[in-house]
C-alpha cells in the first residue's frame, strides 16, 4: 500500500497549482494536468488508493491562516490520521503558516515531499531538509508535524 500512495502521489507532479483545489468537484472527477492544492491531493491521493473515502476540504480564503487560529487543515487529516515521531514513505507531514498549520505533503522518501506550492506554480516534489521558504524563517525551522494514515 505504501508503494501504490506513494506512486500516486508522484503521479500529480507538473498538475497546477489552484487554491481550493476545485474544492467543489465531483468525485472521480480528473484533475491531473488541471489544478489542485495541498490539502485537496491529499484527499485524491489517498482515496485513489483506498485508504479513505473522497471528500471536498470546501472553500476557504487563500490566506484564511493568518486571520483564524482554527487547525482547518489538521481537520481534514487527524480523523483519517495518527501523529508519529518517525517519517516513513507515504506519510503526510504539515507546516505552520501563519497561525495554524496550514499546508502538508506525502512523504516519497524523507525528506523529499510531493506537495501542491503556490510558490511554485503546481506539484512538485521537494527536499524540504535544503533551507528554503517552507522550511525556515530567517535560520529557525518552522513547526513542522508528520501523520501516518490508518491502514499503511
Amino acid at each position: 500500500m505504501i508503494e501504490a500512495v506513494v506512486k500516486e502521489a508522484q503521479s500529480w507532479r507538473g498538475t497546477p497549482y489552484h487554491h481550493m483545489g476545485d474544492g467543489e468537484q465531483v468525485p472521480g472527477r480528473q484533475l491531473k494536468g488541471i489544478g489542485i492544492d495541498c490539502a485537496q491531493i491529499l484527499v485524491e491521493t489517498y482515496s485513489a488508493v483506498g485508504l479513505i473515502k473522497w471528500f471536498s476540504t470546501g472553500k476557504y480564503g487563500r490566506d484564511w491562516m493568518m486571520h483564524s487560529r482554527e487547525e482547518r487543515y489538521l481537520s481534514f487529516i487527524t480523523p483519517y490520521a495518527d501523529e508519529v515521531e518517525s517519517i516513513q514513505p507515504a506519510d503526510i507531514v504539515v507546516w505552520r503558516f501563519g497561525y495554524t498549520f496550514s499546508h502538508g505533503g506525502i512523504v516519497t522518501q524523507w525528506p523529499k515531499v510531493i506537495h501542491a506550492f503556490a510558490s511554485y506554480g503546481m506539484v512538485d516534489e521537494s527536499d524540504v531538509s535544503i533551507p528554503s521558504h517552507l522550511t525556515v524563517i530567517g535560520t529557525k525551522p518552522r513547526p513542522m508535524r508528520a501523520f501516518r494514515m490508518r491502514g499503511l
